[in-house]
């Protein structure tokens, strides 16, 4: 947990953020995708938690990062641990909102689908989501933020982008806010193996002291 600015790919990420506490940079990557042996960057990500999660994660106390990052019952119990939990999300590659929106619709639909909580109220929920970035344009550098508060199942998503004000939503469905979460810091099905990788080595290291 240090005090230096972090680049992820070049972008710097501060070592910590305030919400309604510091919350210290525990995790970070890229999302990505390789077309023909060309990697192609659409991300930076920094996962930022209350250290008070190394007590949560007390059982995996001794594994090695390459274990923790393999173990999806560990993501499991990190994601379901009851303290304040951010991301910050760059832009790397300019893209439509609405683009993004389909992305996090469908990853956030089929985990709901298979686990049988697709209901009304979650498509609804989806579907607000959905209109919120339909209009937004991703220019590099525009900074997508959530904010998973402790106590509360809710998710607040904030929207920022040169010379525009920071736009906002907040999601309270509550199954639909578990599979944001599971989307960015599901273990294995995470959407960025290199964030979940990084997190897990961490986490291996905080768990050891």
């Amino acid at each position: 947990m240090g005090t230096e600015v972090v680049k992820v790919d070049e972008i710097a990420f501060p070592p910590q953020i305030t919400t309604t506490k510091p919350l210290p940079l525990l995790g970070h990557g890229i999302t990505d995708i390789e077309i023909h042996f060309l990697q192609i960057k659409f991300t930076a990500i920094g996962v930022y938690l209350d250290p008070e999660i190394v007590g949560h994660l007390q059982q995996w106390k001794g594994k090695t990062g390459k274990e923790l990052a393999e173990d999806d019952e560990f993501f499991e119990a990190l994601i379901s641990a009851p303290v304040e939990k951010f991301l910050r999300i760059v832009v790397i590659k300019e893209i439509k909102g609405s683009q993004y929106g389909v992305q996090l619709e469908s990853a956030v639909r089929d985990r709901l689908a298979a686990d049988d909580k697709y209901e009304d109220e979650e498509e609804a929920a989806l579907e607000q989501l959905v209109d919120f970035f339909q209009s937004k344009y991703f220019k590099k550098d525009s900074i997508i933020t959530f904010h998973f508060p402790a106590t509360s199942p809710t998710a607040e998503i904030a929207f920022s982008t040169e010379g525009k004000e920071d736009s906002n939503i907040k999601v309270e469905n509550a199954n639909v806010v578990e599979m944001i979460k599971k989307w960015y810091l599901g273990g294995t099905r995470g959407v960025s193996p290199t964030t979940i990788s990084n997190l897990a080595t961490t986490l291996a290291a905080e768990l050891s002291k």
